[in-house]
Parts: structure tokens; C-alpha cells; sequence
């Protein structure tokens, strides 16, 4: 099986780079990972050219839950995401890809610091270690991420940065 994993955001906004972070800890294992950076639209030709069984986006996502917390968004809870496109909507893209992969899994970290500056808070660095080896050694894997549901909405969240 084939699994891909695009990690996306900003290095430089903290907790926002938890799926770059991701992306960089899968090296090395049987995922083909790559740190997309903030530009997740760039990453579209990789994974029509490496066509994966399963395509995992992962990302920093506002879901009112506490930090450090991982689920599988549905494709409605997509605008939870911060990721965004050069001018295209984000649903637009994922629509794209869907040719592309077999299968593809959305996952939300939850932040807990947005601000300037490099590197993860202690809380995301430790759910990400988690999560990485998790993915790496084949472990619990993905189905056993709970799921947010697209219709739900948490006290206080916009669901956009």
C-alpha cells in the first residue's frame, strides 16, 4: 500500500507548522511525506504522479478542542483547516486530488499557540512525536482518529485563522 502524507502550514505561526513537523518525522519511514509549507496546491502534480492508495493532509485546525488534539475531519468540516490555496477554495483542490488517491484522510491538529515564531508548543511537539510513530511503526493508525463531523460547531470557533 502506498501512503502519502502532505504537511502543511506555517513554520513561522508556531503551532501551524504541526503538519510541516509531521511531514518531517515521517522521513525516512514507508510514507512518502512531504512539507508542503503553506502552499498545499503546489504538492498536486506529487501526488498525481505518485497516485496513492491513501492520501493523508495534515494541518493545524481551530475545532474548540483542546491542544494537541488529533481528528479526522470530514470533507464538510474542510474550512476548520488553516491551510488555504492561492485564491482557490480549499474544497476546490481537495475535489482535484480526489482522482488522484485511492483514498483520502483529512487530519486536524488542534493549536494551542498561533503567534510569530518558530517551533511547536510542548504540547503539540509531544502529540505530534505520538502521531509520527504511531504512522511510522504501523501502529493504531488512522482509523482509530476519532472523527469530527463537519455539522458540528464548537463553542467560540470560526473554524478560519
Amino acid at each position: 500500500m502506498k501512503r502519502m502524507l502532505l504537511g502543511v502550514g506555517n513554520r513561522l505561526s508556531r503551532d501551524d507548522g504541526a503538519g510541516p513537523v509531521l511531514a518531517e518525522r515521517l522521513a525516512g519511514s514507508a510514507w512518502v511525506a512531504v512539507d508542503c509549507g503553506t502552499s498545499l496546491e503546489n504538492a498536486g502534480g506529487i501526488v498525481t504522479r505518485e497516485c496513492p492508495d491513501l492520501l493523508v493532509i495534515a494541518d493545524a485546525a481551530r475545532m474548540g478542542l483542546a491542544p494537541g488534539t488529533v481528528r479526522r475531519l470530514a470533507r464538510p468540516a474542510v474550512d476548520r483547516m488553516l491551510a488555504s490555496t492561492h485564491g482557490l477554495p480549499l474544497s476546490f483542490f481537495l475535489d482535484r486530488l480526489d482522482s488522484a488517491a485511492a483514498e483520502m484522510i483529512l487530519l486536524g491538529i488542534e493549536p494551542a499557540d498561533l503567534s510569530f515564531g518558530e517551533g511547536l508548543s510542548a504540547v503539540l511537539e509531544d502529540a505530534i512525536a505520538g502521531l509520527a510513530r504511531s504512522l511510522a511503526e504501523d501502529g493504531p493508525g488512522i482509523e482509530s482518529i476519532e472523527i469530527l463531523e463537519g455539522n458540528e460547531s464548537p463553542s467560540g470557533s470560526s473554524g478560519l485563522a
